[in-house]
């Protein structure tokens, strides 16, 4: 976690904005930070693996097409290069999201995102009105 100075604190002492809201309910913005910030996490892999898509056809299109040895040896790069960057963008996306779920177990005493058990139980009370009601179940 970043600590962030106070203009009037010395600086030997860190200044951290966000202890006044430990051991309170969370809100819905707390809610929808959360999901905010899963989804950016899984946006920034896709990305990642994105440009390491690229890069592995970029490789194979020099490997495949090109005889000189200078683009056979761009196209060989490109290629360890794609598997490195997914490699790395994995490797942030799994270290981001041990992150975010440590957080989680600390602020609300579960791992896991708050709403996930009260979705469950929303599911199930409407397949059991539709079971109340008649109607069939997809």
């Amino acid at each position: 976690m970043a600590f962030h100075y106070a203009p009037w604190m010395p600086i030997n002492k860190p200044y951290n904005p966000y202890t006044k809201f430990r051991n309170h309910s969370l809100t819905l913005n707390d809610y929808l930070a959360i999901d905010r910030t899963i989804l950016s996490n899984e946006r920034t892999l896709l990305a990642y693996g994105r440009t390491a898509l690229a890069m592995v056809i970029i490789g194979g299109s020099c490997l495949k097409f090109f005889d000189s040895i200078i683009l056979v040896v761009i196209g060989w790069l490109f290629l360890a290069g794609g598997i490195i960057v997914m490699a790395i963008g994995w490797r942030r996306y799994r270290h981001t999201d041990r992150l975010l779920h440590a957080a989680l177990l600390s602020q609300t005493g579960e791992g896991e995102h708050p709403l996930e058990e009260k979705l469950a139980e929303a599911e199930a009370a409407e397949i059991k009105d539709k079971k109340e009601s008649g109607e069939a179940t997809p």
